[in-house]
């Protein structure tokens, strides 16, 4: 990786690692630079892992299969790892994605963007909305994960304007939680909400050496999923 890349990415990337709960978005910081590894302890990213998820959309049960792939994809000089994701809803590939992750040297994840696809009952692709790539039609990389998380801390996790305009905030580093998979007794809890749907609160509940353990909209919708198994190659 090269070491010098942060001047360029500043110029395309609004979001970077210091954030505050007031201003909802990240402060660019000058000097960030990456690593390899995606190794930060509430989202990690090792190659070969895959996450299993049961849950319902829509009343519809389902199923998530989501792996952190040994592939990488460089954008905007940064090395990300690829992340798969296959959504099966009422017994069939509803969603189809692909995302792209990369750490910072603090231990801060950045989300740098994602290739998403809906298909219908017969397989064939109905909408490509929510894609985006960081640096590409004014799209901006934002913080997925903070290296540490502090109960008020909120991010915008994404940028393409009218796309994609994802944000989180910190709400809890004390939650219990019982999945199929595990159960803790100090997980993170955040909610996540876009402006482009202001009806629509989801909660996401993270626990530490694991990753994403629940998640549940709780206004506008209904969707839930809950990790039900974890494989590591």
């Amino acid at each position: 990786m090269r070491s010098l890349l942060a001047t360029s990415l500043l110029a395309a990337l609004a979001c970077v690692a210091c954030g505050s709960a007031e201003g909802g978005s990240p402060r660019a910081t000058p000097g960030v630079s990456f690593v390899r590894t995606v190794d930060n302890p509430w989202f990690p990213l090792k190659p070969g892992t895959t996450f299993v998820y049961v849950g319902e959309k829509d009343g519809r049960r389902g199923r998530d299969v989501v792996t952190a792939t040994r592939r990488t994809r460089l954008i905007r000089g940064v090395r990300c790892t690829e992340v798969d994701d296959r959504l099966s809803v009422g017994g069939h590939l509803a969603e189809r994605t692909k995302d792209w992750y990369a750490q910072d040297k603090r231990g801060n994840v950045w989300y740098f963007g994602e290739a998403t696809a809906e298909l219908n009952a017969a397989g064939r692709v109905t909408s490509r909305e929510g894609s985006w790539l960081a640096g590409v039609d004014g799209a901006r990389a934002g913080i997925f994960m903070p290296a540490h998380p502090r109960v008020g801390q909120s991010f915008r996790q994404e940028f393409y304007e009218g796309q994609a305009e994802d944000h989180f905030q910190v709400l809890d580093l004390s939650t219990s939680v019982v999945v199929p998979y595990t159960a803790a007794a100090h997980a993170l809890l955040t909610k996540e909400w876009t402006p482009l749907e202001t009806d629509t609160l989801d909660h996401k509940v993270y626990i530490r050496g694991i990753g994403l353990a629940k998640e549940e909209t709780i206004r506008g919708g209904n969707e839930r999923w809950e990790l039900s198994d974890l494989l590591r190659r």
